[in-house]
């Protein structure tokens, strides 16, 4: 969210909750690294939590 006086993007203060599996919780932590960075650099770290988290998906179907 844009700071409204055209400044940096300030954090949407959301509190992401661990599920206990590891692999999730690794792309909920870089997801949370994200509050307070510019839009434009969100992107490639939308791309590789969706990647990571469908692997673990993936690899939950195999088992």
């Amino acid at each position: 969210m844009p700071d409204p006086d055209g400044g940096e993007p300030l954090p949407l203060g959301v509190e992401l909750t661990p599920t206990g599996h590891p692999a999730v919780d690794a792309g909920l932590a870089r997801l949370a690294a994200l509050d307070g960075v510019p839009t434009e650099a969100h992107v490639a770290v939308y791309e590789d939590v969706h990647q990571r988290l469908a692997d673990t998906l993936a690899a939950l179907d195999q088992e």
